[in-house]
């Protein structure tokens, strides 16, 4: 059997001195909310030091349960553990005879599926990644009582991954919330992170805001800007405290840093408009009656922030429309055609929809939150009117057609609605517009709404063929049936018949 002899590592990038295994606990859940598919994670101490307390800690933020049974792998050398975020396995290499008995156990594989947990790295000698994180951990004599936490990587990205998981526990302290547990929420389609803050009074949700200089790439942030997304968090509290003003029911904001990208919110919940994967026609009118208000008052251009300065809400321009619309180019055609899209086959898609969009450009613009939908519509069970639902994600809103926020709900990315849901939803939309302006225009509307949802769906089969391709995601290719049924739904529309004729090229 190897020698346990502590490795000899290259000087740590972070250094930490805990006292109670509650601090250890909490550390385990801050390094468990930067885990990422791919990762090696070895933890080198003496026996008793600690590692063991400190994986199960892990393991258990990771699954979201405090009480799962973290067995040692000391004599199966490996524990593997399915999750919905992803796998992880658990490796124990104390009586590892020799390194290449990995291959064996499948460690190649199991960092292709998920994460890797090791304690007794030391044992594995070089057949570890290079760019693993190490965490050493020591009892030194003269401090009995105390852990020393020291973190060490040939790979730089580690020590920013750790210094902002940091920044957040930071935050935390700062803002009441120093001893409260981190679990992962969301952050899949997303840029943005989420994470769930529980105390014993509750629980609050905090956005991590990475697209500070260098988090993202210079395509990235050119394609954010050509589109008019939010490049910074001030947009969350702008928007969300204007809709909060007009008795519209968004997150209240309990503490936020704008400098670092953090963003504590009220917590609303996590029930939505659907339940079952099946759409609740009650909640959806709701989310109509949310819709309706929204669009019979006057938005403005500007906001003020309460931490100070002011917020501009960018115009969705026919630019940014044709731009996105464009994501049906770029990624859902060389998908079913094996083919990319050439200059000249562009220039007739562009064109096209600059002449749709110049023909709704009387149609009403006001604040266009861009992804009313069910994942962002949370149900407030014994609300009234519309205080029943909540909103969030709304750090992108626009001033545009109104109707892109009708459409994104009637035709609901995540969720099948059918013909007559979709009619009548419609129906109650025009119906409450007429009762607040005796002169609502529905023949503008019905045409706006068409090219609106043309819009929307084009973007969304792009977006989805990209979450599969680029970002490895195939269960996005799941929605796409019921995409290119809502394009049909919507090609056939009284007016469409010139971008019903493009598109069935590609069907």
């Amino acid at each position: 059997m190897a020698d346990h002899r502590l490795r000899q590592f290259p000087a740590s990038f972070l250094t930490l001195e805990i006292s109670a295994e509650a601090e250890t606990r909490q550390l385990a859940d801050d390094i468990a909310m930067i885990v990422k598919r791919g990762d090696v994670i070895c933890l080198s101490g003496d026996l008793g030091a600690g590692k063991s307390t400190f994986a199960r800690a892990l393991i258990r933020t990771f699954a979201d349960d405090l009480e799962l049974e973290v067995p040692s792998p000391t004599f199966t050398l490996v524990q593997p553990y399915e999750f919905s975020r992803f796998d992880l396995a658990h490796f124990d290499l104390y009586r590892l005879e020799e390194p290449e008995e990995l291959e064996e156990l499948g460690l190649q594989d199991l960092m292709e599926t998920g994460a890797v947990l090791i304690e007794w790295p030391e044992n594995a000698e070089e057949l570890l990644p290079a760019d693993a994180l190490w965490i050493q951990i020591t009892q030194p004599f003269e401090e009995l009582g105390k852990r020393r936490f020291d973190f060490h990587s040939e790979s730089p990205a580690w020590e920013d991954r750790v210094r902002q998981t940091r920044e957040v526990r930071d935050f935390l302290v700062g803002a009441g919330f120093g001893s409260a547990e981190r679990r992962f929420l969301a952050g899949d389609a997303s840029l943005r992170t989420f994470e769930s803050v529980e105390t014993k009074s509750g629980s609050s949700v905090l956005m991590r805001w990475p697209f500070r200089e260098g988090a993202v790439s210079d395509d990235v942030r050119a394609y954010m800007a050509r589109v008019h997304l939010a490049e910074d968090c001030r947009s969350v509290l702008a928007i969300g405290s204007e809709l909060r003003s007009r008795g519209i029911r968004a997150p209240e904001t309990l503490a936020a840093d704008l400098e670092k990208g953090l963003v504590l919110s009220e917590d609303l919940g996590n029930d939505t408009v659907v339940v079952d994967s099946q759409p609740v026609p009650e909640r959806y009118h709701a989310a109509v009656e949310v819709l309706a208000k929204l669009h019979g008052e006057s938005w403005p251009e500007i906001v003020s922030l309460k931490q100070g300065g002011h917020y501009r809400v960018p115009p969705y321009s026919n630019e940014a429309l044709i731009a996105e619309a464009s994501l049906f180019l770029d990624w859902y055609v060389p998908e079913v055609s094996g083919e990319s899209v050439d200059a000249a086959l562009r220039s007739e898609f562009e064109t096209l929809w600059r002449r749709y969009l110049e023909e709704i450009s009387d149609a009403q613009r006001g604040w266009v939150l861009r992804d009313f939908h069910s994942p962002n519509l949370l149900w407030q069970e014994g609300a009234a009117g519309t205080d029943r639902i909540g909103l969030i994600d709304l750090q992108d809103t626009v001033i545009g057609p109104v109707a892109y926020d009708v459409a994104s709900l009637l035709l609901d990315a995540r969720t099948e609605i059918s013909v007559e849901l979709e009619s009548g939803l419609y129906d109650a939309y025009v119906s409450l517009r007429q009762k607040q302006l005796s002169e609502f225009d529905v023949i503008r509307f019905e045409k706006a709404y068409a090219v609106m949802a043309a819009q929307r769906v084009s973007k969304i089969l792009g977006i989805f063929v990209r979450l599969a391709r680029r970002d490895a995601k195939p269960a996005y290719l799941n929605h796409l049936p019921r995409m290119l049924g809502y394009l049909d739904r919507v090609l056939d529309r009284q007016g469409m018949s010139d971008l019903k004729d493009w598109y069935a090229r590609f069907r």
